[in-house]
């Protein structure tokens, strides 16, 4: 039976583009609080005005590679509709480079947005939520949790960790009330890929073809909401989830084919 949102207060990170956007703007057409939240004030704004609905909607600024700030932004989103039910892992950059090309601080900048920045506010928010004994956390990840490709070893890496974080997680606290969700997303058509960091740590500045091709967002979020009503613990989420099978049952077959992937 799927549970319903209405009422349900729903904090959202990397909510000022991509799949966040996307979120939101599904999630407005819910009766839900939401809490938006990014770095970008403006932008924020940008998608809360252009959001519709029945939703109460309330922006909270949030810089994930900044840990100091953790637990005083978790205190005043609890302050904002009483305390939070879901919090939705979705702030996080990508990577486009070779291994040998990667500068090691690269690497660290992956890790420290899209693996420390999330379990750190996570684990700023838990103790709400276990007094409540209730909370759901959901986290984007991606197919590279489940896999590695050629181009994305920083950014594969940092899913990896995610998906083993979180696995723990819920074996220690799901019978304390807390439920977990990892959505691994395949190519989504968003903005991801121009952002994305290159082996020197610049942009790489322009949408690949396979994000061009890729999902359209919208119904991307309409997926990861099902799966948040249905309280799912993973789900692969793209036309590229065969892949987690494929990997699983045919590894050799998996390792010849993913050498010539066209993953850009």
């Amino acid at each position: 039976m799927i549970k319903s949102l209405q009422n349900k207060t729903i904090w959202i990170t990397g909510a000022s583009s991509g799949v966040g956007e996307a979120l939101v703007k599904e999630l407005s057409k819910m009766d839900v609080n939401l809490i938006i939240s990014a770095r970008r004030q403006e932008e924020l704004e940008r998608v809360k005005s252009e959001s519709s609905g029945n939703a109460q909607i309330e922006i909270l600024t949030l810089d994930l590679t900044d840990s100091n700030s953790f637990k005083s932004k978790t205190t005043e989103a609890n302050q904002l509709f009483g305390s939070i039910d879901i919090l939705i892992n979705n702030g996080g950059i990508s990577q486009r480079s070779m291994v040998v090309d990667t500068n090691l601080e690269v690497d660290r900048r992956l890790m420290e947005v899209n693996y420390f920045g999330t379990i750190g506010l996570t684990k700023a928010l838990l103790p709400s939520m276990l007094k409540n004994r209730n909370g759901h956390i959901v986290t984007i990840t991606s197919l590279t949790g489940i896999f590695g490709t050629p181009w994305r070893s920083g950014y594969a890496a940092s899913k990896h960790a995610l998906h083993g974080f979180f696995d723990s997680m819920r074996a220690e606290l799901e019978d304390e009330g807390i439920k977990v969700t990892l959505a691994a997303l395949g190519f989504i058509r968003t903005n991801l890929s121009r952002m994305a960091l290159l082996g020197d740590g610049s942009e790489n500045g322009s949408i690949d073809e396979t994000h061009q091709k890729g999902m359209d967002p919208h119904t991307c979020a309409v997926k990861i909401i099902s799966a948040i009503e249905k309280e799912k613990r993973e789900v692969y989420i793209g036309k590229e989830s065969y892949a987690v099978y494929v990997k699983r049952f045919l590894p050799g077959l998996f390792a010849r084919l993913i050498k010539k992937a066209k993953v850009r």
